[in-house]
């Protein structure tokens, strides 16, 4: 009969690996998109994640995701926008491709810095990138995180 003996050093690096992957679990916040009527095939997620100063990191790939001016009605932009418990809605940015409008394979990603927590993310196809409230054409929304 083999038997397996559990040493203190085993134990330790056991603890330690655990203690890492939740920590590396705890600093980042990854979100999927829910599934948009205006969009269907869009997909995509937002990830979250403090750094040192306290600011948060937003991070957006979007997958599938039309033109906005194939949408019905055509539109000229995507702009993403950030709800927090601190801040009313605000328009953080305009959506970019990875190479001309969403690329032959319909990749885009966004990047921005907030020192307000979010507590969820839409983006909306507008007319104009500099908006100041969001309009009726919803294309990608997170539930509240």
């Amino acid at each position: 009969m083999i038997r397996k003996i559990v040493t203190p050093k085993f134990l330790l690096s056991l603890i330690l690996l655990i203690a890492v992957l939740v920590l590396f679990n705890a600093c980042s916040k990854k979100i999927a998109f829910q599934v948009s009527p205006v969009t269907p095939a869009a997909q995509g997620f937002v990830k979250v994640k403090q750094d040192n100063n306290q600011n948060y990191a937003i991070d957006i790939d979007l997958t599938n995701l039309a033109a906005p001016d194939r949408l019905q009605p055509p539109r000229r932009v995507y702009i993403v926008w950030m709800e927090s418990n601190e801040a009313s809605i605000r328009n953080i940015g305009q959506i970019n491709s990875s190479s001309n409008w969403l690329s032959s394979k319909l990749k885009a990603s966004f990047e921005t810095v907030s020192s307000n927590k979010p507590t969820r993310i839409f983006i909306t196809a507008e007319d104009d990138s500099n908006v100041q409230y969001p309009g009726s054409t919803m294309v990608l929304s997170t539930g509240n995180f």
